[in-house]
């Protein structure tokens, strides 16, 4: 039994080693770390899913937010620095066979500005890492995601709702824009809907109920028709989209309409 534990405990262990390993060779910058970036101020979030049969607020403590999505020039300036991120060089542990294909049959240039895809979520938090900064949470990027161009919580308003889902029922195959051509909401932030999904730190505890530590399993009523049910706001259908695109989510997946930005704590 003890022999059992002791192998057990090595490769949680070896697990730790590995992820250490992946992001340590990566240097943090040191100067401008909120160039590009815009504060948001935080406040009070209600996540889609109620908790114990009740809507619930979580207080989202302010944060930095990059202003634009990473662009595919600034991704491959990253992969010249760290060679073990190219396509050509990246384990297959960390992405699947589709990582930055679309740079392999198009001109670059042409794209340079357009926010980079397929990429996984190992090579997105490697990308942030570098830059001395992180993947928003789910809660960040949900509270940044709130607002319109008027108001932080825009959400509320129906015909934004609709506006939302009018942009994620475009045709994936249209040609992405250039970041700085995306509509702007009230934080400074370019491109939040209608662009390309978006990776965030927590992906895979989306659908978690509860403390971690309480909680064996996912709650399987969110996974079905009668998710609506447990929803704070069952009319929230663009939400309910993003949850469902991030609990069959993996983190070696590489994806045509995923993209990231990052985020700072202070």
């Amino acid at each position: 039994m003890k022999r059992v534990i002791f192998l057990y405990f090595g490769l949680w262990v070896s697990q730790v080693v590995v992820l250490s390993d992946l992001f340590a060779s990566e240097a943090t910058t040191t100067t401008q770390v909120h160039a590009g970036m815009v504060r948001i101020d935080g406040g009070s979030y209600q996540p889609l899913y109620k908790e114990n049969g009740k809507a619930r607020n979580v207080t989202v403590e302010p944060f930095f937010l990059d202003q634009f999505q990473v662009t595919n020039r600034e991704f491959l300036l990253f992969v010249e620095q760290y060679p073990k991120w190219r396509a050509n060089q990246v384990s297959p542990i960390f992405a699947d066979q589709g990582y930055l294909s679309h740079l392999d049959s198009r001109s670059v240039s042409k794209q340079d500005n357009q926010p980079v895809t397929y990429v996984s979520w190992y090579a997105a938090m490697a990308y942030c890492k570098a830059q001395g900064k992180s993947l928003p949470s789910t809660e960040q990027w949900e509270f940044a995601a709130q607002a319109n161009d008027i108001s932080p919580l825009g959400i509320k308003s129906a015909k934004f709702k609709r506006k939302i889902l009018d942009w994620y029922a475009k045709p994936a195959t249209d040609p992405l824009p250039d970041v700085h051509d995306t509509e702007v909401n009230y934080w400074g932030v370019y491109g939040m809907h209608g662009v390309v999904w978006e990776q965030v730190s927590d992906f895979n505890s989306a659908l978690v109920t509860g403390e971690s530590r309480g909680d064996s399993a996912l709650d399987k009523q969110l996974f079905c028709g009668s998710g609506a049910t447990q929803a704070a706001d069952p009319g929230d259908y663009a939400a309910f989209m993003r949850y469902a695109l991030r609990s069959s989510y993996a983190a070696e997946y590489t994806l045509a309409t995923m993209g990231f930005r990052c985020v700072k704590d202070r």
